[in-house]
């Protein structure tokens, strides 16, 4: 059994449904193989107990290209933004800096919070002032304050934006991020779960004449002359053959190389593969009570916890993500190092205990799941700063994801704007031949 398509695409995870839907808005003939049974990849989600618990990614960038990918392919974007998006614990109490921002928080936290201001506000516009990738996060606050509560807060928004300690996040990217980018300003909650919104791209993919193969794998891809020809995908219990024009790989650079045979990639790519191979890890307790624990309308971070960075109210803005009378909640940190090897035992442990201490009423609470995202499920596939491009030394294959970032981003946006980088290569490499 054969099958043809203009283009493949590997994996329905964010960044293969943002290319998909492109692809299929613009005329091309879609395929989308995914191993698991529903879309989103490790921003899924899953229903335990009539809970709706995300599998990774929790929050959506409202504003910017995800929402704009959305209008543009005609899909519904269902998402919606708490009243305040980020509170910050701030000696005992919550603070709300959406008036005034990095000069408020910073001004509360320590003495030296207009030093700090001056440097950011001087990376915002002075390539200059960024400093060189060996320079961490952490080091780079500590030129201006020693503060405990100051360490803990820019720890924890590189926990919570990039899956990564600050010091091992380049301060170079950190700077980058949230003086020159979007840096979330706005976000907000899909009711559904996010898995909602990867439903809504997989749905436009089928209206147009694309299809999705959910519980199917692409056990390899072919090559001839230098080129992809197609693919062998083992679905329903036998192998269907698939050609293709281009193809999309949305599960890493790693995994891309290894469905294709040794002679398809130079030695020197794939040692370029291998030590980029560094995924990221997070840890999250997904807990729900009948009483409400926090008086938080979207995300808390914290200044002074042990692992906690943040946790996430989600029925505050979504109740239909649990049922009636309760209240949902997501509590999460990166371990130390954050890349690398870890005791995941211990490091459940310490985030159990910030959640004890900065969520009154948590020892009541009802824990649905534990989750330990690492090696082959990791929150983000490399360490910002550290991608590898999306194109790929076979001129017809390409990736996208979060393991292809474009410099100083991550999560779902990130997926979002390569998958748009891709496509358009893609259209004008590839244009469409005129159809009968």
């Amino acid at each position: 059994m054969t099958r043809t398509f203009d283009a493949l695409v590997v994996g329905a995870g964010a960044g293969g449904l943002f290319a998909a839907a492109r692809l299929a808005h613009a005329g091309y003939r879609t395929l989308v193989v995914e191993r698991m049974d529903k879309v989103g990849g490790r921003a899924s989600s899953t229903d335990v107990d009539g809970f709706t618990v995300n599998d990774g990614a929790i929050v959506i960038e409202v504003g910017g290209i995800t929402e704009e990918t959305f209008a543009e392919v005609g899909a519904e974007f269902d998402v919606r933004t708490p009243s305040v998006p980020v509170l910050y614990r701030v000696g005992g109490r919550n603070l709300d800096v959406t008036r005034g921002g990095w000069g408020v928080l910073l001004s509360t936290l320590t003495r030296q919070g207009a030093k700090l201001l001056s440097g950011i506000g001087a990376a915002r516009t002075d390539d200059d002032a960024l400093p060189g990738e060996e320079l961490s996060t952490a080091d780079w606050v500590a030129r201006y304050s020693r503060s405990e509560a100051v360490q803990g807060v820019f720890r924890n928004m590189c926990a919570s934006v990039f899956a990564v300690g600050s010091d091992e996040l380049p301060a170079r990217v950190f700077l980058t991020y949230f003086t020159r980018r979007s840096a979330f300003k706005r976000f907000g909650f899909c009711p559904q779960g996010t898995i909602g919104i990867w439903r809504s791209l997989a749905e436009t993919i089928t209206a147009r004449g694309g299809e999705v193969w959910l519980s199917s794998e692409v056990s390899a891809l072919h090559v001839s002359d230098g080129r992809v020809t197609g693919a062998t995908v083992e679905r329903d219990g036998g192998p269907v053959e698939i050609t293709c024009t281009v193809a999309v790989s949305d599960t890493g650079p790693a995994a891309t190389a290894a469905l294709l045979g040794d002679g398809d990639l130079p030695a020197d790519y794939r040692e370029r593969v291998r030590a980029a191979d560094r995924p990221c890890a997070m840890l999250a307790v997904n807990f729900a009570s009948r009483e409400r624990l926090l008086d938080v309308p979207g995300l808390l971070l914290f200044s002074t916890t042990d692992r906690l960075c943040y946790v996430a109210s989600f029925t505050e803005t979504c109740p239909e993500m649990a049922p009636p009378g309760w209240h949902l909640y997501v509590g999460a940190s990166v371990p130390t190092p954050s890349v690398g090897a870890f005791d995941a035992d211990d490091e459940t442990e310490r985030l159990l205990a910030d959640l004890r201490k900065e969520v009154p009423g948590f020892d009541e609470a009802r824990v649905l799941s534990t989750a330990v995202m690492r090696d082959g499920w990791p929150p983000q596939r490399a360490v910002a700063g550290y991608d590898l491009p999306p194109d790929t030394p076979v001129p017809n294959l390409w990736n996208v994801g979060d393991g292809v970032k474009e410099y100083a981003n991550g999560g779902t946006t990130a997926c979002a704007e390569t998958a748009k980088l891709v496509v358009d290569r893609i259209r004008a490499a590839y244009p469409l031949p005129a159809r009968a």
